[in-house]
Formats: structure tokens, sequence, C-alpha cells
């Protein structure tokens, strides 16, 4: 129980007392008694109750989300606003009026079975489109005399709602309709909060937020979107398609580069190891060759036997034309080597001839 409502119990207490005292005073005089006792309990109950009614109408208790708006009847004024807490005011002087401080929302959309609200506004290229919107705001606890002077508990249907959908239609005409589809319509919904702050601070409201809760298009609209989001999902199944094939032929490309040079690297390794061999071989026949220089150089008459070596067992008789010098000593050759020839002594010498017409062989 709040202290007026205290004051007020007790007032009214007191306006008891004084009826009851005065019936007092009258039964007590019509019985021929004293009507001392009747007449003083309606003194003290007229005081009660005027002091404490009084009171009561004097002393306001504003609720924590509340704000009191005083008017001084006898200068005519708004006083500064009384915010949460116990205040005193001149009874009948003054008068206080009570506005809730908490935050209001309003909503203007199309819902089933209780009509349609939704803002019907027209974007730059001439689609109209219904906006499915919610305010959220309050009053202004410093301006709350402005909301009272100018329209007391009328702000929600004469200042709010008229606003808000006017505003709504000004911002949605400056965009196209595939603006408030899709890439402004965050632009679109910041913009329309940012002139309610404006005009709503003016009028002595705040706004906490705005929110588009729906944008709905006209059935052309929403065609024309429906076939370019098919549209668009084609290409998208296009450019994956094509992503594939590029991603394949890539590693087709990449397979016949690394194969080819795999092929490289091998020739290289082929050619490089041939080139060894082939040096390899070179050093050895060197060897061999200077092997053989030095045995031949040791030993002057080796390389008359090895060319007597290859002559087959068969030949009897060479003749070789007079003017050829003779290519081996044979008798130092047989003297040194301590064989024989057939058909050939220590002795026997080859005669030379002027003629070599022919060669005879046997057996």
């Amino acid at each position: 129980m709040g202290i007026s409502n205290i004051l007020g119990f007790i007032a009214l207490a007191g306006w008891v007392a004084m009826i009851a005292g005065i019936g007092l005073a009258v039964a007590s005089a019509s019985q021929r008694r004293s009507t001392r006792t009747g007449v003083w309990l309606a003194i003290i109950g007229v005081v009660v109750g005027v002091v404490f009614s009084i009171f009561s109408q004097g002393v306001i208790i504003v609720q924590p989300q509340e704000v009191a708006v005083v008017f001084d009847t006898l200068r005519g004024e708004l006083l500064q606003p009384r915010g949460p807490g116990v205040h005193i005011i001149i009874p009948v002087v003054q008068e206080a009026t009570y506005y809730s401080v908490a935050q209001r929302e309003y909503t203007m959309s199309r819902v089933a079975g209780q009509g349609d609200d939704a803002v019907v506004a027209r974007t730059s290229d001439g689609q109209e489109v219904r906006i499915d919107a919610t305010i959220i705001y309050s009053i202004d606890p410093n301006n709350a005399n402005l909301v009272h002077q100018r329209w007391q508990n009328r702000f929600q249907n004469e200042l709010v709602r008229p606003t808000v959908r006017g505003v709504i239609r000004d911002e949605v005409s400056r965009y196209g309709v595939e603006q408030v589809y899709s890439t402004e319509r965050e632009a679109l919904r910041a913009g329309i909060r940012e002139v309610l702050e404006s005009r709503f601070a003016e009028e002595g409201l705040l706004v906490t937020d705005f929110l588009i809760r729906d944008i709905q298009f006209s059935e052309e609209y929403a065609r024309s979107v429906e076939q370019k989001q098919i549209a668009e999902q084609d290409r998208l199944r296009a450019l994956q398609e094509a992503d594939r094939l590029r991603v394949q032929a890539q590693g087709q490309r990449d397979a016949a580069v690394y194969q080819a040079e795999g092929q490289r690297l091998s020739a290289i390794e082929r050619a490089n190891g041939e080139a060894e061999a082939i040096r390899i071989r070179a050093q050895a026949e060197a060897e061999a060759l200077r092997l053989i220089n030095e045995q031949i150089s040791q030993n002057p008459a080796l390389i008359q036997w090895r060319y007597i070596e290859t002559l087959g067992d068969n030949v009897g008789l060479i003749i070789v034309p007079s003017n050829t010098p003779f290519l081996f000593d044979l008798a130092s050759l047989v003297e040194q080597t301590g064989l024989s020839l057939p058909g050939m002594t220590a002795e026997t010498e080859p005669v030379p001839t002027e003629e070599a017409p022919a060669a005879e062989t046997g057996n």
C-alpha cells in the first residue's frame, strides 16, 4: 500500500469519525444528555479528514517506469517532470498526470485473421512492395511535458503510426526493387531508423529500434525473381561443371607434363649412362693400347709374331712384290722364338722376285 493510499485511508477515517460525532451529538441532544463528546468527535473527524485529504492529494508517488507531468493551474504552465519517487505538490492548485516511460512496441503487419496493416510502398522503378515493420520506442522522461502538451495519450495513433508509415514510403521510393530485395535492405532499414529518430526526438519520443520483419513483392516480380534464381542456379551448375572439366584437363596436362619430364630425365640418364660407358670403354681401350705399346716397345718382334699367328695353317708360300719392304725378319723371329715353320729352316731366307703374278698354296 502506497503512502497516498494510507493518507487517503486516514482521511476517510476522519470523515467517518466526523459523521459518527454528529450522529452521537444529535442522539445525545434528543435524549437531553451532554452533546460534548459527539461534538468533539465530529470536530476531530473534520480536522483529520481535511488535513489527510490534503496530504493524500499533495503527495504523489511516481513508479520506476513512470514520469509525472505536473500542471500548475494558477500559473497555467507545466512544471519540471517528476521522476520515480515520492513528491509533494500543492493540492487542488497543482495536478499530476502520469506517463509510462517503458518501451513500447508498435507493429504494422499482415496478420491472418486480423486484417492487413502492412505498409504499401513503391520503389523507384515503380514496383509495389508490402512491408511488415515494428518500431520500439518510449517517452523521453526529460521531454514528457512536450508529449503531454502536444499529444497526451494520443501519441501512438496520431504520431507514431502515421509518421512511421510515411517515412517507410519515402525511403523505399529511393531504392529500386532489386536493391530492396537483396543488396540494400539493411541500408533501407538504417535509413528509416535514422529519420524516425530525428522526427520522434522533436516530439519527445526516443526510438530504441526499428525492424523490417518482412517484405512482400508483387506476383509478377516474385515470378521474375524465381526465374532469375533458376537461371542463377543453372549458371552456378555450369560454372561448377566448367571448373570440374578445367581441373580434369589440368590434371591430364600435369600427368602429360610429368610423363614427358620423366621420359626426358630417363633419356638424360640413359644418355649419361651411355656416355659414361663410352668413356669407360675408351679409357679401357686407351689403357689396352698403352699396355700393348708398352709390350711392343719392350718386345719389337711381338707384333710380327701376332701377325704370323693370324695366318692360316695351310699357308705354305707367300710371294710379295720385289719393291715391297719386308715387314718381318722371319729368320730372327724364328731364332728368337725357337719355333720352326713348315718348309723353313734357320738358314732359309725369303727370295725376292721381280713380280708376284700369283700365290701358290698347298697342304
